[in-house]
């Protein structure tokens, strides 16, 4: 690249990289704010409170990469326009290419890394979220209950024990699961404790009974000599159950099996959780293009920057809504899948074409003969 290119292509990344830096920590401080009660009620350290909240940050980043890199190319070219310097370099004989040149190296590398967050990162962030999430509650029922106190882990389920044995084995366990409306269960134990099976942590209770209580039914009680409760069914609802598909890397997703009863019963939330980990850069690419196409030419008046400004917000955000609203679609069946990438591409052709419409209308024009006379 040329010294100006590179100028350039420095002023729009300081602007990405400010943009999606301010974006994600506001978002981000937001979303940490519904875990707080990690340091509050929990009594976890600072640190795993960062950890856990810390998980959020590539699936905010992914959503917000291109809407950063949106608003930094017209931040710079807005700059470089009202410095003149755009009026500069093209009186020096840079062209409209050449001037795109420093913008496409930064939009393919902004698409690249949503492709890296999308595709790999983000999946394997929501897996480190949740087995977090088990070891707070690990920690809670080992570290943090007091005996002889009733405690509230959640929402509609209390633990209780009466006192803490030798290895830190719990003695008199009771609990109250009441989290389903319609159902209550409620498990007594002699003793309890926390282990891990097969890398899940679990309660492992001994010689108790299980009474179980549905609307309108009978109660039923179940005796057991040893029964394990997988602790991840104790954390936030969102973490709860089989994987989900945000939790599932990208190779699971492409090979998914549709024996499996949560997978048939959730195929639609699979196959657009799928498609949207590839679609994700093309949506970054759009956004910058659309960005250069609204003031990639040298301005004069505030007026036409104005109205320019407007068009491309107005583009861009029309073009993320159709995106949100493809990807409810995918749920409901595979035959959006055409327009979830069609959509993008068509933004960035769209985008393209009027970058270049000055170049390109000669091309269209018939070409005008002048007669042998008049030479």
């Amino acid at each position: 690249m040329t010294l100006i290119e590179r100028y350039i292509f420095r002023v729009a990344g300081m602007a990405f990289l400010a943009t999606l830096g301010v974006l994600t920590a506001v978002i981000w401080l937001q979303q940490a704010l519904h875990d707080l009660d990690l340091i509050t009620s929990k009594s976890q350290s600072i640190i795993k409170f960062l950890t856990i909240t810390g998980m959020w940050i590539p699936s905010l980043v992914m959503v917000i990469a291109p809407i950063a890199l949106f608003i930094a190319v017209l931040f710079s070219l807005n700059k470089l326009n009202s410095d003149s310097e755009l009026v500069v370099t093209a009186a020096s004989g840079l062209s409209p290419l050449g001037l795109l040149r420093p913008y496409a190296l930064l939009i393919v590398l902004v698409s690249g890394f949503c492709a890296l967050v999308s595709l790999w990162i983000m999946p394997a962030s929501f897996v480190l979220m949740r087995d977090a999430w088990v070891e707070v509650r690990s920690d809670f029922l080992t570290k943090i209950v007091r005996p002889g106190q009733f405690n509230s882990l959640e929402s509609g389920l209390v633990f209780h024990y009466r006192d803490r044995g030798p290895g830190g084995e719990l003695l008199g366990v009771f609990m109250l699961d009441r989290r389903d409306p319609g159902q209550a269960n409620v498990y007594l134990a002699e003793n309890g404790i926390v282990t891990k099976i097969d890398g899940k942590s679990y309660i492992v209770l001994q010689t108790g009974t299980i009474q179980k209580q549905e609307k309108g039914a009978i109660p039923a009680m179940v005796t057991f000599d040893s029964y394990a409760l997988d602790l991840s069914s104790f954390g936030p609802k969102a973490l709860m159950g089989p994987l989900k598909p945000r939790e599932r890397s990208t190779r699971e997703l492409l090979n998914y099996d549709i024996t499996d009863p949560y997978t048939r019963d959730n195929e639609g939330r699979f196959r657009a959780d799928l498609h949207e980990r590839f679609v994700s850069p093309l949506y970054a690419m759009a956004m910058g293009l659309i960005g250069f196409a609204a003031l990639g030419s040298p301005r004069t008046t505030r007026q036409t920057r104005g109205l320019a400004l407007a068009s491309a917000t107005v583009a861009a955000v029309a073009l993320r809504v159709g995106g949100f609203g493809v990807a409810g679609a995918l749920v409901r069946g595979p035959e959006a899948v055409i327009f979830a990438y069609a959509l993008p591409i068509l933004g960035m052709v769209a985008a393209g074409l009027y970058a270049f419409r000055y170049a390109l209308i000669p091309l269209f024009r018939p070409s005008r003969l002048v007669p042998a006379e008049a030479r």
